[in-house]
């Protein structure tokens, strides 16, 4: 593998991320179901790489065509399939670099009632995926145990974590799970938006929305995905000088730090288990750990020196989220585009059992529990956290939107302290990254008590001390 492949493989990724944005300009009901153009994209360059187009073309023309790899090469489809488990390292490291750190207090106040609603839907969709995979996908289908995490692993975590997993499942044994949870990911984003939608038609039919439905929240501009001129703000600021170091190589660079935190953090705990408990239980759980929830410890670690020492304000929030959000875009577009169609068909009921299932607890969990845990505004901080329990964070966010155009609600302030506790363990966080390890190595009997448990005390603290409040309000 050459330099110059890999760069001629990046430059045609960059195409597919304008292939998607054409695809959704051009067809309204893209822009109606505000799917990003990583998404299309990915489907464009999937549909003409080797899996679709290439075995089309393949019988018609013989397996030593051009076209019997459809419009791109094997080595482009390596490249590809190497950036999802990369680009998920830099995404996770720049979750925390840049912001200042709340008090617990008030995470608690603001927060509290969606982290309890989220705790209970993320350890639920656990329970959800053990159970089938106890009852029907191991007995009938002779599929390891650990498929039960794939729920949360495609749902709560999204593309970026299903795509930190695939060395885990490799190692285990189970790497048809990465193309499992790929796609899981996939659907769940799909429906995420159009059930949301659904929902929140049917909440302002029904006037459970704290505020009044404006139907023109989002103007054709917004649907297209594009700015008014108005409302174009910066991109980052110019927190160093260019002469100096460019302020964009310069935030690059700190996010670097954050990994090679993180990874220092994997290989000391690697280490810590070679000497002590591995060798004592014969159980080895941290060689299996992915780096991406130790790279975004990394960087909470790095913001908490920065917030004692920086007293230049020397990192600027938006600019990491661009880098960011270039990372999730290429990990997106690559992931869907290399997912194994294959295992999908060959798997497909289990598939389908997974997807049904979890899209079933969230949408009860929601429609029965959300207004009983959330004291206040409940429709528009619950539909937020069923948002981000479909798939990407952006998810809730953009539902979020479209019942608070305005942000009149603590809708988004609640959501954001909530992910600050959230996020270090569900939905990508440590306990994602130690549930396929530790289900392999104890057996999914312990695992799925623990996660009633956490269930339980999720909807507990909801029912019992935030829905109380409201019920003294």
């Amino acid at each position: 593998m050459t330099a110059n492949v890999i760069g001629f493989a990046l430059l045609v990724m960059g195409i597919f991320l304008l292939v998607g944005k054409l695809i959704r300009v051009s067809v309204p009901l893209f822009q109606s179901l505000f799917l990003p153009s990583s998404i299309l994209g990915g489907f464009a360059a999937l549909i003409l790489g080797p899996q679709v187009l290439g075995n089309l073309m393949a019988p018609l023309l013989g397996d030593d065509s051009f076209w019997a790899t459809g419009l791109f090469t094997d080595s482009i489809t390596e490249v590809w399939a190497a950036l999802p488990g990369l680009m998920i390292n830099v995404i996770f490291a720049s979750l925390f670099i840049g912001k200042k750190t709340p008090s617990l207090k008030m995470i608690w106040e603001y927060g509290g009632p969606q982290l309890s609603f989220g705790w209970m839907v993320g350890w639920g969709q656990y329970v959800v995926g053990l159970l089938i995979a106890l009852l029907i996908l191991t007995p009938f289908f002779d599929i390891p145990p650990m498929a039960g995490a794939l729920i949360e692993i495609g749902f709560e975590g999204g593309h970026g974590t299903a795509a930190g997993m695939q060395s885990t499942f490799e190692e285990l044994g189970f790497p048809e799970a990465y193309d499992l949870a790929v796609g899981l990911a996939t659907i769940g984003i799909l429906s995420g938006v159009i059930i949301g939608i659904v929902l929140i038609n049917i909440a302002a039919r029904k006037k459970q929305t704290a505020l009044d439905m404006d139907e023109e929240a989002f103007t054709v501009l917004q649907k297209l995905g594009i700015r008014e001129f108005e409302n174009r703000e910066a991109a980052g600021k110019m927190t160093v000088r260019s002469e100096s170091i460019e302020p964009l190589s310069f935030h690059v660079a700190m996010i670097s730090i954050a990994i090679m935190i993180g990874y220092g953090i994997q290989q000391g705990l690697v280490g810590l288990e070679a000497i002590t408990w591995g060798p004592w239980t014969d159980t080895y759980v941290m060689t299996y750990v992915p780096l991406f929830p130790l790279a975004m410890i990394g960087g909470i670690l790095l913001q908490m020196f920065l917030d004692r020492f920086d007293r230049f304000n020397l990192v600027d929030r938006q600019m990491v989220m661009r880098v960011q959000g270039l990372s999730l875009d290429v990990l997106i577009l690559t992931a869907i585009a290399t997912i194994s169609l294959a295992v999908i068909g060959e798997y497909f009921i289990p598939f389908l059992l997974l997807a049904v299932a979890g899209i079933g607890w969230n949408v009860v969990a929601f429609q029965m529990f959300a207004k009983k845990m959330i004291p206040t505004y409940w429709f528009e901080r619950g539909i937020g956290d069923f948002g981000q329990s479909m798939g990407i964070t952006a998810t809730g966010l953009l539902l979020m939107r479209i019942v608070d155009p305005n942000v009149e609600t603590p809708a988004l302030e609640a959501f954001g302290y909530k992910q600050l506790i959230y996020e270090p363990f569900l939905g990508g966080g440590l306990v994602t990254a130690l549930s396929v390890p530790v289900i392999y190595a104890t057996g999914p009997i312990p695992f799925l008590i623990f996660a009633s448990v956490m269930t339980l005390i999720g909807w507990a603290v909801g029912i019992f001390y935030f829905g109380k409040q409201k019920a003294e309000s």
